[in-house]
């Protein structure tokens, strides 16, 4: 790694002027670990860069045999089959090809979200809006309650207790949380965004509950952790599987080559789960992975404030929390900058 296109990457986000953690490793060496006004332990939330916890404790369910990736959710769910939703299978939802990007709102999801019983009922009463399988339409907070609630219906364990035992004890991470315990409070980092995102995220009602595709608080290196196990084919640090490396391959075979996401308006190259990198060829697009990113990296955003990805060509794990959000755009085009120099200090 160039060490000075890399001082370079610590600059945009010294630049940035929120509170960050960045960690990449490459080979399995940390070539960066700093962090920027908080302490290397504070907790961040990550929004929807949570979604691929959940996602690998589905893949690695269905490799025992306890769900299968193309039945219908309700074989599991009963309920979720209402107003023509019994076709709908897990494998559509892993894809975000549900035919439905909301129960109803996307701010009735988001006021609904830190109750369990509320939003599975939401998830209940909506009805498809485009045929399932016929493209993607992201689903920013239901995801996650979707795949929560097979899981939990399938092994009659909580949640947060599943992913505990099957996921984060494997892994021998100590700093990340489905649902923030009340004692860890003092270690969350608070978000910098507009008053109304602010107000909702902010609250310890937020923090504290159960939601799998947002409530994640994490630190970088925690991430780091998490995907080095999946650049590394499935297999913790200590030797301990997670997922069969063809699991893995299978559930990152592009699912929508870049095309338009009904619900996020912008090109996304979408797999079982994860956000796929690759330049965009779509005039004026950005990509949060960088422009020059390896169309066989995968991750996912975390609404422009938190970003992780891992690159098995490159073998590069890139870990970015931050508390801050502003605009789009704007925040989008940091979080490809910065992944793009981080690429020019590998490449260069």
């Amino acid at each position: 790694m160039n060490s000075a296109t890399l001082r370079k990457a610590l600059d945009l986000v010294r630049a940035r002027g929120a509170k960050a953690q960045l960690v990449v490793r490459r080979d399995g060496v940390t070539v960066v670990d700093r962090t920027f006004d908080c302490e290397p332990s504070d907790l961040f939330w990550t929004f929807s860069a949570a979604k691929p916890y959940t996602v690998v404790l589905i893949l690695a369910l269905a490799e025992r045999g306890t769900v299968d990736l193309d039945e219908p959710v309700a074989t599991y769910w009963p309920g979720f089959a209402a107003h023509g939703k019994e076709t709908i299978t897990i494998r559509q939802v892993l894809r975000h090809q549900s035919g439905f990007a909301t129960a109803g709102s996307a701010v009735g999801d988001a006021l609904a979200m830190t109750g369990w019983a509320r939003t599975l009922r939401r998830i209940e009463r909506a009805r498809p809006v485009w045929p399932p399988g016929t493209g993607p339409a992201y689903q920013f907070v239901i995801f996650g309650f979707i795949l929560g609630e097979i899981a939990r219906r399938a092994t009659g364990v909580p949640l947060r207790d599943l992913m505990s035992s099957m996921l984060l004890e494997p892994l021998g991470v100590r700093d990340t949380y489905l649902g923030l315990p009340a004692d860890q409070w003092g270690r969350h980092v608070p978000l910098n965004a507009a008053r109304p995102v602010r107000a909702v995220v902010n609250r310890r009602a937020t923090r504290e509950a159960i939601i799998p595709s947002a409530g994640l608080s994490t630190t970088a290196r925690d991430v780091a952790v998490f995907y080095e196990m999946l650049l590394n084919g499935g297999v913790t640090a200590s030797g301990e599987r997670i997922l069969s490396p063809g699991t893995l391959e299978a559930a990152l075979v592009p699912s929508s080559e870049g095309r338009i996401d009904r619900f996020a308006g912008t090109p996304i190259r979408w797999s079982e789960g994860f956000q796929l990198g690759g330049p965009r060829h779509v005039p004026g697009s950005i990509t949060p992975m960088g422009n020059r990113s390896n169309p066989r990296a995968f991750g996912h955003n975390g609404s422009n404030c938190c970003m992780a990805w891992a690159d098995p060509d490159r073998r590069i794990v890139f870990a970015y929390l931050t508390n801050k959000i502003t605009r789009v755009r704007d925040d989008m085009a940091h979080l490809a900058d910065l992944a793009d120099t981080v690429l020019d200090a590998c490449d260069g």
